[in-house]
């Protein structure tokens, strides 16, 4: 459809001056032929030089809109809107959709439209283009659009095909049945929405994009009552809050900005809330309160301090007559952990020795056990067990005790893929092994080092990081630097270390062991303890994924506790790398939301 003159006037309602210094404009990303490596130029409008056009072949991606050919000056969107927008200097990558599109650009303002020709559009007096032309809507799934845009107050309707001969309206906002030429719907409130329209049963849904100073929980149920709202705190997502508070029976509602919108919903423990919606019924006791302000979802989960956690089930040494406890982790009440040798069959947690709370699944080594979930299935091993009594993740960590440890390879001093250097087992810990001092050489071609356990090459663990990485089972060989180093490496976690040679002063600083690092799993902030060992100087902390791969790095003046901020992290297990003048100490932690 041809919108050309309609945009135009919309995009130059604001004036700005940037377009006067700008001679090309280009859209780059990954969903361009492109990539990121070079712009697929856009055309200049002769009328007016702010205004760019482009028809192109889109594929599932990221864009961003750029001047000249260079990141100087460049547009995002922070809030992912899409096919409209504004966009900003060096905001987020806009998501775009697979198809063609004929996409308007202003650089003035950095207002932009991905125009499709979709089926089905949004068209009224509330839109930026009034009852003359369509906003596209893009397909989502089976037969429902959506769209994220800007709205004035007035009224819409929803049309397919960019024509009056099927429409739909009715008179409910924000969420209702449009029916065939219907009323129109009124938009009494002004500003950004995400729209979604399902062309099967009529239902829509209008919730608006608001950025809040503060959201809080309101209600019987809450400290305050219904006087004032309990401040809720920033989550690690956009549009996340969250709280752990001591809630009565009784119901709330989410508050944003004290009552300038408030949401609420019919669910427990979990659900979708709307705006202007029920009272959320809430039982006793204290709970951790999630909500997205931008989604609606909320959850609710348990926060119960037990007694004593055990392990249970025909796996293990007790059966299912008796519990094998659990010791609770000295600064975290919901962390479980356990050494302990399994049969194969199977088990499950339990709370107290009791089965009124018990928490299972059916997967193994790892997961999220849910209460009175499925038995979890053992294979016969000696492991260490943690367990999380809040959020239910599970993890069995098999133990093997090696008799000897080697490193290999042409980059030590045997030059060769035949012989060990042998490694010192730590006395404090069978899984951990170290070399106090040697001499090695450039990795070179198809050269390095690898560990391997037993002089043989039945297990052995390599990784194309150096470094400090994660060892894998017939990883890459390790690309050896020459120099003179000391070695560590853990068995059972495949973290290894070449930092400075390892003296009686220092041996100490290199137990993981002797650093504390909670609460683990964790949300947003790792507490890292060093208050056993003297570290002094600088710190830095590097975060890998299980494949190495650095993910954070940051730097701190050395003092017993330490915090490192990995709430941007998904959820998953993580190494951190702890190094201090030479010193380098591998922890394993694990990022776990719900």
């Amino acid at each position: 459809m041809n919108r050309g003159l309609l945009i135009s006037a919309c995009l130059m309602l604001l004036v700005g001056t940037a377009g006067a210094q700008i001679t090309s404009v280009g859209l780059i990303g990954t969903a361009t032929p492109g990539g990121w490596d070079f712009d697929t130029d856009m055309v200049q409008d002769t009328a007016n030089a702010d205004m760019w056009t482009l028809a192109i072949t889109l594929t599932d991606g990221v864009v961003k809109f750029r001047a000249d050919d260079d990141w100087a000056i460049n547009w995002g969107n922070d809030e992912g809107d899409f096919p409209y927008g504004t966009g900003a200097q060096d905001a987020a990558d806009i998501p775009v959709k697979a198809g063609d599109y004929n996409i308007q650009f202003n650089s003035a303002t950095g207002v932009y439209y991905f125009d499709f020709g979709s089926a089905i559009g949004i068209i009224g007096s509330a839109t930026p283009f009034g009852w003359d032309s369509d906003t596209d809507m893009c397909p989502d799934t089976g037969d429902v659009y959506t769209i994220t845009l800007d709205l004035n107050q007035g009224e819409v309707k929803f049309r397919m095909d960019n024509d009056w001969a099927v429409n739909w309206g009715a008179e409910g906002f924000p969420t209702d049945t449009g029916v065939q030429n219907g009323p129109n719907i009124p938009i009494e409130v002004p500003g950004n929405y995400s729209v979604t329209f399902d062309t099967a049963s009529g239902v829509y849904n209008f919730t608006q994009n608001l950025d809040f100073t503060t959201v809080g929980i309101i209600g019987d149920a809450t400290p305050a009552g219904w006087d004032s709202a309990t401040a809720m705190n920033p989550g690690s997502g956009v549009g996340d809050w969250t709280i752990t508070a001591d809630l009565t029976a009784g119901g709330l509602q989410f508050s944003g900005d004290n009552g300038v919108v408030v949401w609420g919903g019919s669910d427990f423990p979990s659900g979708t809330a709307v705006e202007n919606g029920d009272t959320i019924p809430v039982p006793e006791g204290t709970w951790i309160v999630d909500f997205n302000h931008k989604t609606g979802e909320y959850s609710f989960t348990i926060v119960e301090i037990f007694a004593s956690v055990g392990i249970i089930g025909d796996a293990t040494p007790g059966g299912w007559d008796t519990d094998t406890d659990m010791e609770r982790s000295p600064t975290d009440s919901s962390e479980w952990t356990l050494r302990i040798e399994l049969t194969d069959g199977e088990a499950k947690f339990r709370a107290n020795d009791d089965w009124a709370v018990n928490w299972g699944a059916g997967d193994f080594p790892t997961g999220v056990a849910v209460r009175d979930g499925a038995n979890i299935p053992i294979t016969a091993g000696e492991y260490v067990v943690s367990f999380n009594s809040i959020f239910g993740n599970y993890n069995f960590r098999e133990l093997i005790v090696f008799d000897t440890m080697g490193l290999i390879g042409t980059g030590t001093p045997f030059g060769d893929w035949d012989n060990d250097v042998i490694m010192t087992r730590d006395p404090s810990d069978e899984n951990s092994w170290f070399i106090e001092e040697i001499t090695l050489s450039d990795a070179g071609a198809d050269g390095g080092v690898k560990f391997r356990a037993d002089r043989d090459w039945t297990v052995n663990w390599g990784a194309d990081s150096w470094p400090n990485g994660i060892g894998t089972q017939d990883g890459p060989n390790i690309p050896s630097v020459a120099g003179t180093y000391g070695i560590t490496f853990n068995d059972a976690t495949g973290e290894y270390a070449f930092g400075d040679p390892i003296t009686s002063s220092n041996r100490e600083l290199l137990r993981p062991s002797s650093i504390k690092a909670y609460p683990n799993p964790t949300a947003d902030l790792l507490n890292v303890d060093v208050s056993a060992v003297e570290m002094t100087g600088d710190v830095q902390m590097r975060v890998y994924d299980m494949n190495g791969k650095l993910l954070v790095s940051q730097t701190q003046a050395a003092q017993d506790l330490m915090q490192l901020d990995v709430a941007a992290l998904p959820n998953g297990i993580y190494s951190l790398q702890i190094t201090s003048e030479g010193y380098i100490i591998g922890k394993r932690f694990v990022v776990a939301r719900k």
